[in-house]
């Protein structure tokens, strides 16, 4: 090659630039240099070869055959360099010499799908750079594109890699976007790929690897078993094909142990783990001292052991787990782009220990550690989140230990950094919110600083909950944030801002209740408004929920595996490009969009204020903890009424709800509890009626403790005349009792709710003020009432007075000539009673519902 290079430099040197064959010697140098590079890795070579093929490609005319060629070569030694220096002026000199090459290749010449697939290729490194998903969909395009010139048929030897190249590309894409189509159509060509590529061909386990991690990447989204099996059949079958000696054995080696510990976190059964740590001591006894990725393979090793010793609890593995991460430590040089998980790892297994045992110098080395990470991850980068928190939280359990103040307000201080940094994942950054504002509600409860904390967490909500997720992992987020904006209501009102307990509780019961009974997000309504910005919201939001997770990345094998080896600086410099995308199509949405100015926003309480209905009172109860509040709204107040409430508990709400339940299933008005060992199968076993106080005992403790004190706050007194109406808005175990009749049902001493006011009940404060903003009647030939009555559903208790309150509600809706309609027995069927709900615009409903506590949204 050394000769070859200074034979072509003398010719060079010798030829007159008029010379015809002087651009086809100069494409030759520039050809020769980057081939020397690629195997020395010389820094000259490669910056030679870019000047030769530059002048090249000048010194040849449009047209000339040998046009598209030169322009690749060009193409690629650009790509070559910007591997090197990281310059996206490099990767972007390089795609626009392969898009030259493209346009002047004339069609059907049979180097243009390969040029299309270069093309594709540095349209994806740039993706890997940048995080602009349309770099990204522009290199798949041009994948697809070279795909569809290869001639039909199996003999075409460059297809399995093609195929391969277009898989990888839609995997990247997915890596940053989790979006399980894309990883579906990389499984699909990777498997095509490998199908394709004959027995004992070199790059048959390579390519039985891709299609195994991708598997693997799947699995860790879904949860498919079917996938699980895959996963270690093919990276299982790429190390039985790779010999002993080659390179890439370790890695694939730990790729494999990777997949076995992925399906032991899924099923817990211990050959699986043992399976796991038996290939990743195996690659690290087979990787030498200078291996570039020893540290990596130690550390899935010391992970590996960490997850057995999650599951025995033994001291031998948690020994096991600290000294491979200590080696991988030592092994790792200054510099090194995993450095920080690496110190993050080590000091979460002195965690682990220290909750173990005890020993405070554990969780002293653990937080020496955790700040070591911290301070190797540069501004803006998305992992910073996610190791301020475990440092914060290493510093909460140390104070718990030892209650120094100081280790108390460092937590505070670290979970404070994490919630509001610039970057990360919008989970961890509220999980982060949500334990700053708690410690501070429970050590520091006059602090300023907690209405910061939480108003952080609950913008949080606005854009976690927004979005589209799965249904099962939205409804499980939806209950943490639930109960969270309790919490957040009762600080408030603690510290006498009833307008933020009211914006608050709102935001969370809005997302709670649209999301689980509509099963709509603010992304469902923008999309329908606007397509091409919920695109752009719902692209942008799955790539800033996935920053952060470089861990778990590392965690599937060797980094050789992934697309690119990604250094610290580059992803910070990447995330940063993204939370300006987003802040920039949040304020494009909000300032452009009618009726989106507060997209993804809490509502303002200003705002749920000016629709009152003009006719009475929402009344928001507050049920926590420690505290209970009632908010009271009306038309024409600036703020709530704020109402305490020191004789009521969440403790006795679940009491009171507890008796009523099984008061209801003795009087046989209600089914029992469905247990897990019902044999039979039915969950419902009516026993005998009750004959205590116990309604009445309950619908006058919530006369005394909530519904008077609220009425002698708001001076409602019992008027003969036209009652006002009160909406109530309930939240944890009181939205089960019936407050709309409490009162004392003593003979002697009779006051009850329905001498007061008249009562509904609303699910959120918008709700009815939107009813109130979007009033309209329904259509003639909808207006009317549908009810069905089902007193006797076969295998439930049945329901006593349904056909009495039926006729009564008939007898008194004919008088006003209203349309009606009721099905009642056997014919109120599903199937029917659906149908006829589309016709009328009010429904009775008397009939058994049954409650999955488990999953609601199949209740």
């Amino acid at each position: 090659m050394g000769e070859e290079t200074t034979r072509l430099k003398r010719a060079v040197g010798c030829t007159s630039r008029s010379h015809a064959n002087f651009s086809a010697l100069l494409n030759s140098l520039g050809v020769t240099l980057l081939c020397r590079f690629e195997r020395a890795g010389r820094p000259s070579d490669i910056e030679e070869a870019i000047i030769a093929l530059q002048d090249a490609v000048l010194l040849t005319p449009p047209g000339h055959r040998d046009l598209p060629g030169r322009l690749a070569n060009l193409g690629s030694s650009f790509a070559r360099r910007f591997d090197r220096t990281d310059e996206l002026s490099d990767i972007a000199e390089a795609i626009a010499s392969q898009q030259r090459a493209v346009d002047v290749t004339p069609p059907g010449h049979p180097n243009l799908p390969g040029q299309l697939t270069n093309l594709g290729n540095s349209l994806r490194r740039r993706f890997q750079r940048t995080g602009e998903l349309l770099e990204i969909a522009k290199g798949i395009a041009s994948q697809q594109r070279a795909l569809e010139l290869i001639p039909p048929g199996p003999g075409h030897t460059d297809l399995p890699r093609r195929l391969g190249n277009l898989g990888g590309s839609f995997k990247c894409r997915f890596e940053r976007t989790g979006e399980l189509t894309d990883i579906a159509e990389a499984i699909a060509l990777e498997q095509i790929s490998v199908e394709l590529t004959p027995p004992g061909h070199a790059a048959l386990p390579g390519r039985l690897t891709n299609l195994g991690n991708s598997l693997q990447y799947r699995l860790m989204r879904t949860g498919d078993p079917s996938d699980a099996a895959e996963v270690i059949a093919s990276q299982l079958r790429a190390v039985e094909l790779t010999p002993l000696g080659h390179a890439s054995l370790p890695g694939r080696l730990t790729n494999l142990g990777s997949s076995f510990k992925c399906r032991f976190e899924q099923t817990g059964e211990l050959s699986d783990i043992t399976e796991a740590i038996a290939s990743h001591q195996r690659a690290v006894e087979l990787s030498p001292p200078s291996h570039p990725d020893l540290p990596a393979f130690l550390s899935n090793l010391g992970n590996s052991f960490q997850c057995r010793f999650g599951r025995t609890g033994k001291a031998s593995d948690i020994a096991d787990v600290i000294a491979s991460q200590q080696r991988t430590l030592e092994l790792a040089p200054p510099g090194h782009a995993d450095l920080p998980l690496f110190l993050t790892n080590l000091g979460n297994s002195f965690l682990r220990r220290f909750e173990q045992a005890s020993e405070l110098s554990d969780i002293t080395d653990a937080i020496e550690l955790q700040q070591r990470a911290v301070e190797l991850d540069p501004p803006g980068h998305p992992d910073l989140p996610g190791r301020l928190t475990n440092l914060g939280s290493s510093l909460q359990l140390r104070f718990e230990k030892t209650l120094s103040c100081d280790d108390l307000k460092e937590s505070i201080a670290h979970y404070k950094s994490a919630a509001t940094a610039t970057s990360g994942s919008p989970s961890l950054k509220f999980s982060a919110a949500k334990k700053w504002a708690t410690l501070l509600h429970r050590d520091f409860p006059a602090s300023p600083e907690m209405l910061s904390a939480f108003e952080t967490a609950v913008t949080l909500i606005s854009v976690i909950a927004g979005l589209e997720q799965t249904v099962k992992n939205r409804h499980s987020q939806l209950q943490s944030i639930s109960s969270f904006t309790l919490q957040a209501a009762s600080a408030a009102c603690a510290l006498g801002r009833p307008d933020k307990a009211i914006e608050w509780l709102e935001q969370g019961r809005c997302l709670v209740w649209t999301q689980l009974n509509h099963l709509r997000t603010p992304l469902d309504d923008l999309r329908t408004s606007d397509p091409d910005l919920a695109r752009r919201v719902s692209d942008i939001s799955k790539a800033l929920e996935s920053a952060g997770s470089r861990a778990g990345r590392s965690s599937m094998g060797s980094k050789a595996f992934m697309s690119e080896k990604v250094g610290a600086e580059e992803e910070a410099r990447s995330h940063i490009y993204l939370e300006k995308e987003w802040n920039n199509v949040l304020d494009t949405i909000r300032c452009s969009v009618p009726g989106f100015e507060n997209f993804l926003l809490p509502p303002s309480c200003s705002t749920l204020l000016q629709n009152i209905p003009e006719s009475g009172w929402i009344i928001v109860i507050n049920v926590h903890k420690n505290r209970n509040d009632a908010l009271a709204l009306r038309a024409g107040l600036d703020k709530p009424i704020h109402i305490e409430l020191p004789g009521f508990s969440p403790e006795k709400a679940e009491k009171l709800r507890e008796n009523l339940t099984k008061h209801l299933v003795k009087s046989k008005l209600r089914m029992r509890e469905v247990v897990a060992d019902d044999e039979d199968g039915r969950g419902c076993k009516p026993v005998g009626l009750s004959k205590g106080t116990v309604l009445r005992d309950l619908l006058a403790y919530l006369w005394k403790e909530v519904v008077k004190p609220i009425f002698d706050a708001l001076e409602l007194s019992r008027s003969p005349s036209e009652l006002p109406r009160v909406w109530w808005c309930a939240t944890g175990p009181l939205a089960f009792l019936p407050l709309h009749a409490a009162g004392l049902y003593d003979k002697s001493n009779s006051h009850n709710i329905f001498d007061y006011a008249v009562s509904s009940y609303t699910p959120t404060v918008t709700f009815l003020t939107n009813c109130v903003k979007n009033t309209h009647r329904a259509p003639e030939d909808a207006s009317g009432l549908f009810v069905v009555s089902q007193p006797s559903t076969p295998g439930l208790s049945r329901i006593p007075g349904t056909t009495k309150e039926v006729r009564a509600i008939q007898m008194q809706v004919a008088t006003t000539g209203v349309r009606q309609c009721i099905l009642e027995g056997a014919a109120a069927t599903v199937e029917d009673g659906l149908k006829e709900m589309e016709k009328y615009s009010c429904v009775h409903l008397a009939c058994h519902a049954i409650q999955n506590k488990v999953e609601p949204l199949q209740s």
